[in-house]
């Protein structure tokens, strides 16, 4: 079976083709500027690689761009379109619906609800999503919500102090995002460890980052909430921030709601608080040769990652390893020394030679730490690939 996963942006649209016989990657490949005169297209089959600028009007136009180099007589791995059994889309925020779906009039519907939770997210999935229906009518498209793997945290670490009625008629509570790669490295963890019950913390650190606390392979406690505004610092997004606060700076700057909100959603996080950049490439760099607020972000990021990891602790009695991933994660060798240091009392022991020398998977826990400390590289999109094979399967499908 060959499943297209589907990562969308406003202007943008990446993919992947795999085969679900034994999970390989066919071919990959990216559209961006969608509705620009000429957009950038490229696309990666085994040894062949092609990019090239034309005009793709709409997520519609992508699809097809995409499926005609899959197809393409010389270099493509496809005879035909129809050869592939669904799209499926690494969905956001659905509200009411949490879990995999085969898209329909409920689905849209049910994400367009949740437009002002996720406003960056969710219209250009929507609109997308029905172009894609009305061009290629037969061709299953399947929504695999993010929220989806967070189900299983428990209701006090759930819901949030407001009034009831609030919680129940709006569906306000704590969803938790970042779900296909958590869901991962609960997978890769259990592997790599020999253990289905391990208590883990995977930390999903990158442009949006989180925490997620996982026993037995579920999800019991995460560090996002309602939105994925909320949380650690993003890259330009806010994280935690008191709401009573809003009021006053509606006051002293004259904004409105919507301008503030969108302040604080792409001039917040790191960016804010360095007043400098949000990647952290740039932060390291700046914060070496003496820059303070750049400094500030680096440490501030930490001391987030190290707080939302202590309660996680408390909540598993314990952790038997610690998972980092994301382009952070995976890359920042520096990060990863930091949210570990001076934890020995916990049995958190760093092998600073080991941390330096990772590249793709491996371990920098020393000898003698009860915790292990790995770094596992994500695959969301193998996850999303598997969860559209099993609602295929499913004989409810596709309720």
């Amino acid at each position: 079976m060959l499943v297209l996963v589907a990562n969308l942006g406003s202007t943008s649209f990446k993919y992947r083709l795999f085969d679900m016989s034994d999970e390989r990657c066919l071919a990959r490949g990216a559209v961006d500027r969608i509705g620009d005169p000429m957009s950038h297209c490229e696309v990666e089959i085994g040894d062949w690689k092609d990019e090239r600028s034309m005009p793709v009007a709409d997520h519609g136009v992508a699809v097809a761009a995409c499926l005609e180099q899959l197809t393409n007589p010389e270099h493509g791995v496809l005879k035909d379109a129809s050869e592939v059994a669904a799209i499926g889309f690494k969905a956001v925020h659905g509200g009411r619906l949490s879990g995999v779906f085969v898209v329909d009039d409920n689905v849209l519907d049910a994400m367009g609800e949740m437009n002002a939770a996720a406003p960056a997210h969710n219209p250009p999935y929507i609109a997308a999503m029905k172009l894609l229906r009305e061009r290629f009518p037969d061709l299953p498209l399947i929504a695999a919500f993010e929220t989806d793997f967070h189900q299983t945290v428990p209701a006090p670490r759930r819901e949030y102090a407001i009034p009831r009625e609030w919680a129940d008629g709006f569906h306000i509570r704590r969803y938790g995002f970042h779900g296909a790669s958590h869901r991962f490295i609960a997978g890769r963890a259990a592997e790599v460890l020999g253990c289905n019950d391990a208590r883990v913390i995977s930390c999903h650190l990158g442009g949006s980052s989180s925490l997620t606390a996982i026993v037995g392979g579920k999800s019991v406690m995460t560090t996002m909430g309602m939105t994925p505004q909320t949380g650690l610092p993003q890259n330009n997004r806010v994280g935690d921030f008191d709401p009573f606060a809003l009021p006053l700076i509606i006051e002293k700057t004259g904004l409105t709601l919507d301008e503030v909100l969108r302040k604080l959603a792409s001039e917040g996080g790191l960016l804010g608080l360095s007043d400098r950049s949000g990647d952290m490439r740039d932060l390291e760099e700046a914060a070496a040769a003496g820059d303070e607020k750049s400094q500030l972000a680096l440490d501030a990021f930490v001391e987030e990652v190290r707080r939302h990891m202590g309660g996680m602790i408390v909540a598993m009695g314990g952790v038997d390893a610690i998972v980092f991933t994301g382009g952070i994660g995976e890359k920042g060798k520096d990060v990863r020394k930091n949210v570990c240091a001076n934890l020995e009392e916990l049995g958190i022991v760093v092998d600073v030679d080991a941390n330096d020398a990772i590249k793709g998977e491996g371990s920098f826990h020393a000898t003698g730490s009860r915790t292990q400390l790995l770094v596992i590289p994500t695959n969301e999109e193998v996850i999303v690939a598997r969860q559209c094979v099993e609602r295929l399967q499913d004989p409810r499908n596709p309720g």
